[in-house]
């Protein structure tokens, strides 16, 4: 692919139409099959034309991707997902209404708008209506549907700030549109929404306890507990979420870890913590990061990822986390810290 000189757009919240330039010079290259990387609630996204093969083959080249990964599709407004379906169902239906615009994306029959490269050449595709300004406002001012992935180097920790997006993409992309830090801190969940039962394949921003409030039985696909089971969600399919240095998960109380980072630390490697407020109080390493409290799981997720990427420039020759309570939110918690982990410690029986 070529070097690209990446245009870096500042666009607030607040003042969007007085920005409103930065948001249209965005959208002109969208329409060029340009690629460019915009905030939404969850992650940055890494934007293309949805219709476009050619477009959508520029997110892969970026990215570093595999192309037989589908891609979620972002529109302006629910009405807009009828354009790229056969048919929604009345469960479907349902989820949407309760929360469109969110951090939920809903995996319907396609009707063959999308390229084949965003459905990997599946039936299916994946649409959500992300809720933010910027995004909103870049996908109106496009008028196109935009299959966009994390903008981040496949494999690398999801970006939550432009800053990250820069550091993994300068270069490899036309642009990137600066709305600030993002909210949620993961993705969106993933519903799929093709059969008689909705099954989650990615968890997210949506608890399963929420999706099941709206429309009863939601079920969980077996990758999410059995890593023997290929997984089928948007961006699951390979190694995901690493730091640089070699992640571990640490499953014990507090003396356990700290029995950890001293081993590790007498072989002479230099150790980074990722942990709670609670456990981080009760731990010596080279360096501790917390993320947040127990008591408060969304704002673990919100700084999850800013604490796996804030290692990429220390000399930290391993990083070890805490694990959470694997309940609403801190189910797609765990599901990303075990996609970034290249083992699990526990106390021996």
């Amino acid at each position: 692919m070529g070097t690209y000189e990446t245009k870096l757009w500042q666009v607030t919240k607040q003042h969007i139409d007085r920005e409103e330039e930065n948001v249209q010079a965005a959208a002109a290259l969208l329409k060029k099959r340009e690629v460019v990387a915009f905030p939404t609630e969850t992650v940055y996204g890494l934007g293309a034309d949805a219709t476009n093969e050619q477009a959508v083959k520029r997110i892969f080249e970026a990215k570093g991707r595999p192309s037989d990964n589908p891609l979620i599709v972002h529109v302006a407004k629910k009405e807009q997902i009828e354009q790229l379906v056969t048919h929604i169902s009345d469960q479907a239906h349902a989820l949407i209404d309760a929360f469109t615009p969110g951090p939920l994306t809903v995996i319907m029959p396609s009707n063959g708008v999308c390229a084949r490269n965003v459905t990997a050449g599946l039936d299916s595709v994946g649409v959500r209506v992300p809720d933010h300004p910027v995004a909103k406002a870049l996908l109106e001012a496009s008028d196109l549907p935009l299959a966009a992935p994390s903008a981040n180097r496949s494999g690398k920790p999801s970006p939550t700030t432009a800053a990250h997006v820069y550091d993994d993409l300068n270069g490899r992309v036309a642009g990137i549109l600066d709305g600030g830090a993002t909210g949620v801190g993961v993705e969106s969940t993933v519903v799929d929404c093709t059969g008689e039962v909705p099954v989650i394949l990615r968890p997210g921003g949506v608890t399963k306890e929420a999706l099941e409030a709206v429309v009863g039985t939601v079920k969980l696909d077996a990758s999410l507990h059995d890593k023997k089971e290929p997984p089928r969600a948007p961006g699951m399919k390979y190694t995901h979420y690493a730091p640089d240095a070699p992640l571990w998960l640490i499953d014990g109380d507090v003396v356990f870890f700290q029995a950890q980072i001293d081993r590790l630390r007498e072989e002479g490697r230099r150790v980074g913590v990722i942990a709670s407020e609670e456990t981080s109080a009760h731990l010596r390493a080279n360096r501790v990061q917390t993320c947040g409290s127990q008591h408060d799981l969304h704002q673990v997720a919100v700084h999850l990822y800013d604490a796996l990427r804030s290692f990429d420039q220390d000399e930290i020759d391993i990083i070890l986390a805490e694990t959470f309570a694997s309940e609403g939110i801190g189910v797609a918690i765990m599901n990303r810290l075990s996609k970034a982990a290249s083992k699990t410690v526990q106390p021996s029986e």
